[in-house]
Formats: structure tokens, sequence, C-alpha cells
């Protein structure tokens, strides 16, 4: 069964906008659990323009589920990911001052340098995943380089779904049942909402994880955290 990751990186930047410790990214982490969410993702950067390296450490003692924290993987990202022992490391190509997430990493072109940074991790016992785009010679390469998970990166399935879902949704078909022959486990994250999570569950039903952050705190706004996480389950349930 697919899992759902909460990512509460957008309750860092209300916070942050304001100052001060409302609305408590501790609180957030221990209800979306409470409400059934399956596990909680953070993206700390290094600007920490949300989620800051004290949110980590602080919420590390109350996750009951699974911690992922996402990031590029500089030395002082692993420093963090190994502190903490994270359940789960997913490493992306991010700039310093990237705004979001938007590519996934050539893995071809980067094989040694991941190669040295899963080795990293895994000997700390942290499961590894590995943005990348839907595109099989990424998700061949993940493979070599000794990932356990691909993330696929979803932003291209969203904006395209309103006009052609399975046009879509076939190179992350694709790219899924390459990596299940590779024996790599699957997640998938960004731009996922209520819109167009279950199709791709439906079509993917071997996906591992989703990992939501945007659109579930957007709709939270309206329908209230509970409710919307309760929403996200629905849409996963096989």
């Amino acid at each position: 069964m697919t899992r759902l990751s909460v990512n509460i990186n957008k309750i860092a930047t209300l916070r942050n906008s304001r100052g001060g410790k409302i609305p408590n990214v501790l609180d957030a982490a221990i209800n979306c659990q409470k409400f059934g969410a399956e596990g909680i993702t953070v993206h700390p950067r290094p600007d920490e323009r949300h989620i800051t390296r004290k949110d980590v450490y602080d919420i590390k003692p109350h996750i009951t589920t699974e911690f992922n924290i996402e990031g590029y993987p500089s030395d002082d990202f692993i420093k963090l990911v190994t502190d903490i022992q994270a359940d789960q490391a997913t490493l992306v190509p991010d700039e310093p001052g990237q705004l979001t997430s938007d590519h996934g990493w050539n893995t071809v072109k980067h094989h040694d340098f991941l190669v040295d940074v899963i080795g990293r991790l895994k000997a700390a016992g942290i499961r590894t995943s590995i943005f990348v785009d839907p595109d099989l010679h990424a998700v061949e390469g993940a493979a070599k380089v000794g990932a356990d998970r691909i993330e696929l990166y979803t932003e291209p399935y969203a904006t395209m779904y309103p006009l052609d879902p399975d046009k879509a949704i076939a190179p992350f078909i694709d790219s899924a049942k390459l990596a299940r022959q590779l024996n790599l486990g699957i997640n998938a994250g960004h731009d996922l909402s209520l819109k167009n999570l279950k199709f791709l569950i439906d079509k993917i039903p071997y996906i591992d994880e989703v990992s939501i952050g945007h659109a579930l705190i957007a709709d939270a706004l309206y329908l209230g955290l509970k409710n919307t996480i309760h929403e996200y389950l629905e849409c996963i349930q096989p």
C-alpha cells in the first residue's frame, strides 16, 4: 500500500513570515501523525527560509511514523541526516537559493558523486531515495549508484493532467515499471493534489510513498488539517 508522508515546510514558511512560534511546526508534525499521516517530510534549505535545522532536531523525538529528510547532499546535509538518524534521505539536485525543486538528477553524469553520498548514508543505516525525472536512463542510473528508491518528480504529470491524463501518466508508468524490474522502491512527489493523486495511484498502484506538502497544506486552510489528511488517504487506498 502507498503511504502518505506530509511535507510540513509550508507550516514553517507561514511561521517564519511573522516570527515567533505560530503556527507551531512541532505541533503540526504531531497532529499530522495523529490524523493518519504515515510519515513526515521536511526539506531544510541552506537559508532556512522555512524548516530550520533546529526544527529538524526538535521534531525527531516526536516522530512515531517515518521521518523523511529531503535536500541537496552537501556535507552539512549528510551530517544533519546522520545525526538525526532519519528513516529516509531523499536526495535532490537543488541549487542553494532555488525556490522549489524543479528537476531530477542526471544520475549518469553525477554517478561518482551519488555513489559516494549513498555509501555514506547507507553506512549510517539510512534508506536513500533519489529525485528523478520520468526518464529511463535516470532510473537505470539510480539503480547503478546504489539507491534504495527513486522519487518520481511529478510536476510534469500534474501540469499535463487536466489536458490529457493518459498522456501525462505514460512516462511515469514506464519509469515505474523499470524501477520495479531493477528492485528499486518508488516514491512520488511534487504538485500532487486531491485532483490528480487518485489517478496516479490507480495507474501505478505499487508506489511506496507519496510526499505532499504545498497542495495539502493549502487544502487544509479550507477543510482543516484532519479532514484534509483523511481525504488524501482516501485517494491512495486500494
